[in-house]
């Protein structure tokens, strides 16, 4: 009993391990592209008429 317990631990650890790798990954990935966009605006806002 107790080694299903623990195997089914095991897998639930590196389950979170691997998600909580691929969030890190995700939101670094999306703040450089937000800073990128928003760089592009900044440079192009001369170009823009109200």
């Amino acid at each position: 009993m107790n080694e299903k317990l623990y195997k089914s631990m095991k897998h639930v650890g590196g389950t979170s391990i691997a998600l909580g790798i691929l969030a890190i990954v995700g939101g670094v990935t999306l703040g450089i592209l937000t800073i990128v966009n928003g760089a592009k605006m900044l440079k192009a806002k001369a170009d823009i008429m109200f």
